[in-house]
């Protein structure tokens, strides 16, 4: 791992596994801004989660704020620490995006000063979603399944191009050398004829 990701790591991590934390302890301030949010997104995940998780799914809303400070703790401390950064990283992104909806709605403030501070919240947490998304897909220089699987493939056919050239050389070389061999034993063939023919004379 270089220095820069043994840095940025911790770095980027660091606010989720705080708020996280003060989630999961004091959700009651946050419940009024993600009512609104749980109430349009627990429905549809219920209904598109297989049944086991669709029943798992907390049905207050402070057991959602909790729950959604859980992942990011969890998240965090799997990207800090490296073990399971990309799985944590994309958790992390993943609950990004409720709280970015429910804490930041600025479209919906109508104090201009307000909405201006709310709308910079916004996009920063869009940089950071972006700095969680290129975290989640980091293979640090080593190739993805993805790049494997492509390049392993086109190695195959390579492979089998090459080998298929050698199986025709070698094809066409016992050809030529069985066409030698006929024309030598037909040669010998007439030659033993005639002497054969010779002595009887």
């Amino acid at each position: 791992m270089t220095v820069v990701r043994a840095l940025a790591r911790p770095l980027l991590s660091v606010i989720f596994v705080v708020q996280g934390a003060n989630q999961i302890r004091n959700p009651e301030p946050l419940v009024p801004k993600a009512q609104p949010v749980t109430d349009r997104l627990v429905p549809v995940v219920k209904k598109v989660a297989p049944p086991q998780v669709g029943e798992r799914i907390p049905d207050t809303t402070a057991n959602l704020v909790r729950l959604n400070g859980a992942a990011q703790v969890v998240g965090g401390i799997a990207l800090a620490t490296g073990r399971g950064r990309r799985l944590g990283a994309g958790l992390l992104a993943a609950s990004l995006v409720p709280t970015t909806l429910a804490g930041h709605s600025f479209w919906q403030e109508k104090d201009k000063a307000v909405r201006k501070q709310q709308q910079i919240q916004f996009m920063k947490n869009l940089g950071i979603l972006g700095g969680l998304l290129l975290a989640a897909v980091d293979t640090e220089g080593k190739p993805g399944v993805a790049w494997r699987a492509t390049h392993g493939a086109k190695a195959a056919k390579k492979e089998t191009r090459r080998g298929t050239k050698a199986a025709t050389r070698e094809t066409k070389r016992a050809a030529k050398a069985a066409r030698r061999e006929t024309k030598q034993f037909a040669r010998e063939a007439k030659q033993a004829a005639r002497l054969a023919k010779a002595e009887l004379s």
